[in-house]
Order: structure tokens, then C-alpha cells, then sequence
């Protein structure tokens, strides 16, 4: 009798016990995600995109690993619209965010409120870890706090910029956080990023989780790692540094993402991680954007298309490049994909899943739209297809982007038919995301 009970009782126990490790495995077989996000990083920066005085062979470790996309855009071409964009996965313009917070007066107290659908509240939901390292700029006040929208753990700044030294941010105020409390640390502020990013891959080894990346670099001020305390004046390192300060910058961050990899390595995780490397924006006055047109701040190509590459050798080819178009929300609808994270009915994301068609290797026809109606400027843009349609002021153009990708050659007046069709795009879409902001603002 002793026999049988004692049988019976590890019967149970291994059933138990298989159980239990089924559900772990379960767990453990959702990707992790780890999203990097560079702040104004110009499309021709980095190797893989024809740099030819940056060496970013860590960046350019997930392009040979991985997939290069060559037609991606940025959600807008400056940064707090563009990650509005990604947090809510919908047009920065329903939440009235068009332009960076600080650039106008009253915008101290303006920010992205959380819901049940911003994303990482969305992958909490489904059982992920999710933490913020770096840049946030989607509002002060604390009610805006990336831990309200569903981050587990945040180490960061609130405003557009940061000193790299002193931490000093927007409105002259000390601006370095963990979770709500200001903190205190003399790291360069890029090596402060990546040791926490490394920290918290260290910590949440064991459960899927979600990481979002946000290096100020390249941003100004343009104070690259190892200056001295006299050579730090931020005042001078806006407008008067040099492509070398702005390489230095970049090339540190390279050597972050090196560590972020080399932890996944080590970890054995690097297989069941999709890694995303994108920029918020185009580059600045001191970024390489060739061979594109214009900067940060335009609807110009050099304004809005940037860098994309994604790794996740479990379900990605590698080393493939694609002409698939996306924006910067496709990767929020990706995410939450490959995450299964459910949603609630009344969500309505605006981007695409665009797993499925890099596996895949094939091409999905887009639309999508651009504006920018503040800060003297006045600029609506559709890519439909190859073809891209600007109204800059009073003017319109035409380019061929699959012939032209430097919008060299107005195709308005070869193609004035198409004119009206891309007018009524504009207005409806205007009409669209205007009717919505009112009920979406708080």
C-alpha cells in the first residue's frame, strides 16, 4: 500500500512538475523585444547605409543578421510626434502632438495621456516585462510619466534633450530619472543607457520582455564621450560642433548596441529576440542623409525616411534587404503581433504587421501621409506606391521615389492628372484625423 501511495505521489508530482514546465515554456517561447531608437540619426549615418567616415559595425551586425528596409519613414520629422506615434500606434495628429513639445509656449504642461491602449500597457497586459531606457519627450507633468503608460521600469529623461555630462534638460531644469525620482549620476549619458538597458535584459532573463531603447545620440548638444569639464559648455555644442563631435556621438551609441548584443548573446537569447534599430526623425545639420533631399523638420525625404533594420533569426531570413514601405507605427503593430498582445474592440492601429511580409520577401503597397502646419511651416506629403506627392507652401511636386529617391525631378507638370487624386487624399485624411483629435484629447 506504502508502494502505491508513495507511486502515486510522484505520479503527481511529475505531472505537476511537466505542468509547470510546459507553462513556462509556454511563456518563454514569446519573443523579447528590444526596440532601439536613435534621435535625429541621419538615413546615410551608418555603414550599412554608405557611411563613409562612421564605423558602426554593431549597427551593422543586426543588418547582416537581419533585414534592411530602404524605404522606411518615421511617423513624422521631428521627434515627439514620431513617438507618439509609436506609443499609441495610431497618427500623432488625433492627439494633437505635431510638432516637439517645447518648441512653443504653454507646452510644459502638454504630453500624451496614458490609456489602456498605449503599448507597452498592451504587452504588460500580455505578460511582458517592459521597461523605458532613455529618452521620453511625450510630457512633464507627471501624469504623462512613462511608467502611467505602462512601463515597468523607466531610466531616462523627460525633455527633447539632455546635457551628456550635467543631465541639464529642457526649461534649464536637472532632468535624469528613475522611474519618478530624480536621480543623481556623472555617467556619460549614452553609457548610463546602456548599462541600464544590459541591467534590465539581466533581470528579466527569465520572463519575455519588452525594452525600448531611447538614446538621445546624436542629438545635440554635440558633446561627445571623454571631454573634459571645460570643453563641456552646452551653449557652444548646439550649433557650433563639428562631424567629428557628431561621429564620436554616434559611435558610442554603436558601441552600446554592441553590449545590448553581446548580453543577448551571452544570455542565449539573442535567437528569440527581435531587435529593432530605427531612428525618431532624418538627421540634422550635422547628419549625412544622402542620397536624400533636406533635413529634420521638412517633409522632404531627408526629414522623414530613415534607417530601419530588424534581427529575429527564429523567424527572419538574414542578411536580405527589403523595398517594403513603413512608418514608424507599422513597428508598433508588429510588435503587438508578435507579442499576441489583444487589444481592446475599440482600439483601431493605424500601421501593419510587417513580419509576415519580410519572411516572406514580398511587397505590400502603401499610402501614407505627412503634415506639418506650425513653426512657419506648411507641408502636407503622401507616398502612394512609388510615387510621392509634397505641398510645400504654395507649391506641389511630384517624384518618382523608385527612380529618384533624391527628388531631383518635379513630375508635377508631366503628371498634373494625378494632381486632384492627391489633393483629395490630403483632405480626406485631414478631415479623418481632425474629426478624431477632439475626442482624443483630455
Amino acid at each position: 500500500m506504502r508502494k502505491l501511495q508513495l507511486l502515486s505521489t510522484l505520479i503527481v508530482f511529475l505531472w505537476a512538475h511537466g505542468a509547470e514546465s510546459q507553462a513556462r515554456a509556454a511563456t518563454q517561447s514569446k519573443p523579447n523585444i528590444v526596440m532601439i531608437l536613435m534621435d535625429d540619426l541621419g538615413y546615410g549615418d551608418i555603414g550599412s547605409y554608405g557611411a563613409p567616415d562612421a564605423k558602426t559595425p554593431n549597427i551593422d551586425r543586426i543588418a547582416r543578421e537581419g533585414v534592411k528596409l530602404t524605404d522606411f519613414y518615421a511617423n513624422a520629422s521631428n521627434c515627439s510626434p514620431t513617438r507618439t506615434g509609436f506609443i499609441t500606434g495610431r497618427y500623432q495628429q488625433r492627439y494633437d502632438i505635431e510638432w516637439p513639445l517645447g518648441a512653443v509656449d504653454g507646452d510644459s504642461i502638454r504630453g500624451v495621456l496614458p490609456s489602456a491602449t498605449s503599448l507597452p500597457r498592451l504587452l504588460k497586459n500580455a505578460g511582458y516585462a517592459t521597461g523605458l531606457i532613455g529618452k521620453w519627450h511625450l510630457g512633464w507633468e507627471p501624469q504623462f510619466s512613462p511608467i502611467r503608460h505602462g512601463f515597468d521600469e523607466f531610466w531616462g529623461f523627460l525633455s527633447g534633450y539632455d546635457d551628456y555630462y550635467s543631465h541639464i534638460g529642457e526649461y534649464d531644469h536637472h532632468d535624469l530619472y528613475h522611474n519618478e525620482t530624480a536621480i543623481n549620476d556623472t555617467t556619460y549619458l549614452t553609457d548610463f543607457f546602456t548599462l541600464h538597458a544590459t541591467s534590465f535584459i539581466e533581470a528579466h532573463k527569465s520572463e519575455p520582455f519588452f525594452m525600448e531603447v531611447s538614446y538621445n545620440a546624436t542629438h545635440w548638444p554635440f558633446q561627445g564621450p571623454g571631454l573634459k569639464p571645460g570643453q563641456r559648455t552646452r551653449a557652444n555644442m548646439v550649433r557650433d560642433g563639428t562631424r567629428a563631435d557628431y561621429v564620436a556621438i554616434l559611435e558610442r551609441a554603436d558601441r552600446g548596441v554592441g553590449d545590448i548584443l553581446a548580453t543577448l548573446d551571452k544570455l542565449h537569447l539573442s535567437n528569440n529576440t527581435l531587435v529593432i534599430f530605427t531612428s525618431d526623425n532624418g538627421g540634422e545639420w550635422l547628419s549625412r542623409n544622402a542620397p536624400l533631399f533636406h533635413r529634420k523638420s521638412t517633409l522632404w525625404e531627408g526629414g522623414i525616411r530613415v534607417p530601419l533594420l530588424m534581427r529575429w533569426p527564429a523567424q527572419l531570413p538574414r542578411g536580405i534587404v527589403s523595398k517594403q514601405v513603413g512608418i514608424t507605427m507599422d513597428l508598433t503593430a508588429s510588435i503587438l503581433a508578435v507579442a499576441n498582445a489583444s487589444a481592446p474592440s475599440t482600439y483601431k492601429p493605424e500601421g501593419i504587421n510587417l513580419i509576415p511580409a519580410l519572411k516572406n520577401r514580398t511587397v505590400q503597397d502603401r499610402t501614407l501621409f505627412w503634415r506639418i502646419t506650425s513653426l512657419g511651416r506648411n507641408q502636407h506629403a503622401v507616398r502612394q506606391g512609388h510615387l510621392k506627392y509634397l505641398r510645400d507652401g504654395q507649391s506641389e511636386f511630384i517624384y518618382d521615389l523608385s527612380t529618384d529617391i533624391g527628388e531631383r525631378h518635379d513630375l508635377a507638370f508631366a503628371r498634373s492628372s494625378r494632381l486632384p487624386g492627391f489633393r483629395k487624399l490630403v483632405a480626406a485624411w485631414e478631415a479623418d484625423v481632425d474629426s478624431s483629435r477632439a475626442e482624443l484629447r483630455h
